[in-house]
């Protein structure tokens, strides 16, 4: 993460040198994850989405007009109301251009919606200006390679569960879920609860 410890020992994701981390046990290891992930869950002010891979499941039906159809999961919608209420800024930075797909989203509540982005960074920048925030009270969730500029920059990155590898090797926090199948709602739960934000019922 660009700090170095006096003993110049490259430091870890765990926040330790990696000798340290080395003479713990594996239990402990996960303690200091987990310590950490809530940390940064605790930090967070603002949510930024990608579409393909996260918001949808990576499959595109495309009709014989040539229009492509993409598949969203209910309950990733209803934690996104539950965020822009709570007062969550919610953003949307995606390489893909889907009338139907901003619609679902703007109806929901979003404002911020980059699309056809070719350099996520720029659209990522401008969010935090607009919004007066920064990097490490962002968590952005993303599952490709274009995601990994931003995922390296922000204070919670995340995965879902089938993003590529070399996503999540770098994401703080990996759902269990799939893209399209509930993994945005997993992560802002885990926020919104963390922060006694979470919606009762």
């Amino acid at each position: 993460m660009g700090v170095r410890m006096e003993s110049q020992q490259p430091v870890t994701h765990f926040g330790l040198p990696q000798n340290q981390i080395a003479e713990l046990r594996p239990d402990e290891q996960v303690n200091i994850e987990l310590v950490h992930v809530f940390d940064k869950m605790k930090s967070v002010k603002a949510f930024i989405f990608d579409i393909d891979g996260v918001l949808t499941n990576n499959d595109i039906l495309v009709t014989e007009q040539g229009e492509l159809l993409r598949s969203m999961h209910i309950r990733d919608g209803q934690a996104i109301k539950w965020a822009i209420q709570a007062g969550y800024p919610v953003c949307i930075i995606t390489g893909g251009r889907s009338e139907g797909a901003k619609k679902r989203l703007t109806d929901l509540g979003i404002e911020e919606y980059y699309s056809n982005v070719k350099d996520k960074m720029t659209a990522f920048r401008s969010f935090l200006e607009r919004q007066g925030l920064k990097p490490l009270q962002i968590c952005y969730m993303g599952d490709d390679l274009p995601d990994l500029p931003v995922l390296r920059s922000v204070g919670l990155s995340c995965s879902p569960a089938d993003g590529v590898p070399e996503v999540k090797a770098v994401a703080d926090y990996i759902s269990p879920l799939a893209g399209g199948r509930g993994c945005v709602r997993d992560i802002i739960e885990k926020v919104m609860k963390l922060q006694d934000k979470w919606p009762e019922y």
